[in-house]
Order: C-alpha cells, then structure tokens, then sequence
C-alpha cells in the first residue's frame, strides 16, 4: 500500500487558520478529490480537529475510509474508523484493502506521518501570512519534486498556486 501525503501551504509554510484553511482555491479542492478518491479505494488520515473543521456535508469524506487520529481513546463516530498512533491508523487501511493512504492533515499529523510517506503531493498558495498551523520543517534536500501545474488568479481561485509531487530519494 501506497502512503502519501497532501497538503496546501502558503509560502511561509502555513496550512491552517482558526480550524479552517486559510483560503479558498477551487482548484486544488478539486485535485483533492480526485486525488485521494483515485480509481480505487483509498484511506484518509486526519486529526480530529480537522475531521471536525470538514463541513456536514461532507463528513465523512464520500468513497473513502476515513481515518481519524485522536488521543482521546473515547473519541468515536459511525463514519469513521479511530487510531491512536500512525501505526495503527496505517494497519487500519491495510486491512480493510485500501490501495493508497492518504495524510490530509492537520499539522501535527502530517509531522507524525512525514517519516513514513513515500510522496507529498504540495499546492503551494502564493502568498504569506495566511494562519497560525503549520507544516513541519522538513529536509526538501532529501526529496525530489516535480512541478505539474501553476494556476492563476480567477473567480474560483483567490491566489496563484504551484502544485508539485515531492518524491523520496
């Protein structure tokens, strides 16, 4: 099974603001989607509070197991299934088939699951200043990225983005 990461960041390294992100971008929620449904059946991993930040109507995130990390060993939902270190979230998508486990965030999560991911799928949102949540420090020089698309301002998209695959050498 496939591990990897997803995750917007402005140029500062800032993914969320007051349980929320900090921006809207259409764009990058649509790769979201398509990304993490992919044409098979896929896992998410979230913290609680970013479980509890997705909007009702999309809780849980549709055509995927939703995994939800949390230190609370009460913590529990119908939709979801609970795990209470990466390890076990990880067995947890194993078991149940999933071809890829997607790390969704927030930023406490992704620094649990940066040892173990195999890429980082990174929207990079051009501007700074956004939050208060932030990815972890990682060393870029032990990765390699490939740039696969830019977007530009427009209706749908309130800041220029540069999505890339960082892969692990």
């Amino acid at each position: 099974m496939k591990i990897s990461m997803i995750v917007a960041m402005d140029e500062d390294g800032c993914i969320g603001k007051r349980g929320n992100l900090p921006w809207r971008i259409s764009s990058d929620l649509s790769r979201f989607r398509r990304l993490t449904e992919g044409d098979g059946f896929n896992a998410v991993v979230m913290g609680r509070k970013t479980w509890d930040s997705l909007p009702d109507s999309f809780r849980p995130l549709p055509e995927r197991l939703n995994i939800v990390m949390s230190r609370d060993t009460t913590w529990s939902h119908d939709d979801a299934e609970s795990a209470l270190y990466p390890g076990r979230a990880i067995e947890i998508a194993y078991a149940d088939g999933c071809e890829e486990c997607w790390i969704i965030g927030g930023g406490q999560i992704y620094e649990m699951f940066l040892e173990h991911v195999d890429e980082i799928h990174l929207t990079t949102v051009h501007t700074s200043n956004s939050g208060e949540v932030f990815f972890p420090v990682w060393e870029r020089k032990n990765w390699i990225e490939t740039k696969m698309e830019e977007t530009e301002i427009d209706e749908k998209n309130e800041f220029r983005t540069t999505y890339s695959t960082w892969k692990r050498k």
